[in-house]
């Protein structure tokens, strides 16, 4: 495993792995403090690419100014000892003056998709998502890129901006990564104290509570799905909902009022963002409402 730090050596050795045709060049791009959700990317991308690039790199621009930026967890070296456990050919970690030398006057703007859901409370949040993912593409040339489904929305905005601008990449989204207990991996679970730990359950048995419950058919609605899941989750007494909603997938159009669920054409994701404390936690389900239906 080759580690580097500046955007030449990065290029250069992207280069070297290409021409020795090793076959495809996947990316997993990561802000670090790496778990099993970010070992579960580095597997996939080793199972369809001959190389595999992972940056470690806490992107200042998509953090807003009350946000974690300077607190956001970092330990290089367990980073780098998961990295080249879970096979990464190619480590990237650059400091900030070495991805922004200079004040960045440039940025890629995906409308529409970033209004809604986390975008709503962080505003400029996937303007910096989508800037530093587009620089990384054009740093590295990747054939694939990998992205956990935790963050779903976020999948859907760079799926959108690969699209839209006709980028030779594909987007890989992988499968959410849990606890033994069904808590969603993240890198901010450090943050929790072992109260808000526990209580921060609720957002996994809220969203298969509500899987269920349309499964069963005891709700048709999207307003009742909603009610469902603000319930289950304010039954934690340190739950604050951020928010709690019903869209299509990945168009990420709202899906109002008592909209049937069945109507819905393809997929459709339940989307949560709670706070415990001081810590933003967030999760979804994505589901298919006509197969569900099939089976009641």
């Amino acid at each position: 495993m080759r580690v580097v730090r500046t955007v030449e050596q990065l290029r250069e050795a992207a280069l070297f792995m290409r021409g020795a045709g090793q076959g495809p060049v996947g990316l997993v791009p990561t802000m670090g403090y790496l778990h099993d959700g970010h070992a579960s990317l580095l597997r996939r991308a080793g199972e369809i690419c001959g190389t595999v690039v992972m940056s470690i790199f806490v992107n200042p621009i998509q953090f807003g100014p009350n946000e974690d930026y300077e607190a956001y967890p970092r330990d290089e070296r367990r980073d780098l000892e998961l990295a080249e456990r879970e096979g990464a050919d190619i480590v990237f970690i650059p400091a900030v003056e070495e991805m922004y030398p200079r004040e960045i006057r440039s940025k890629i703007v995906v409308s529409s998709l970033t209004t809604r859901l986390c975008g709503a409370s962080r505003p400029g949040h996937f303007d910096g998502v989508t800037t530093v993912v587009a620089k990384l593409f054009n740093m590295v040339q990747p054939d694939y890129a990998f992205f956990g489904l935790k963050d779903a929305q976020q999948v859907a905005v760079l799926r959108q901006m690969v699209d839209d601008l006709n980028m030779n990449v594909k987007i890989v989204p992988c499968p959410i990564v849990r606890e033994a207990d069904g808590l969603a991996l993240s890198s901010r679970n450090v943050y929790l104290s072992a109260e808000e730990r526990q209580q921060a359950l609720v957002l996994s048995r809220s969203l298969r509570e509500a899987h269920s419950a349309v499964e069963e058919g005891r709700v048709a609605t999207t307003d009742e799905v909603r009610e469902l899941l603000k319930s289950v989750i304010s039954s934690s007494p340190l739950a604050d909902i951020d928010y709690a909603e019903i869209l299509t997938f990945p168009q990420l159009e709202p899906l109002e009022g008592n909209f049937p669920l069945v109507e819905a054409e393809g997929e459709i994701i339940m989307a949560l963002a709670v706070r415990f404390g001081r810590t933003r936690l967030i999760d979804n389900l994505i589901f298919t409402p006509k197969e569900v239906a099939a089976l009641v």
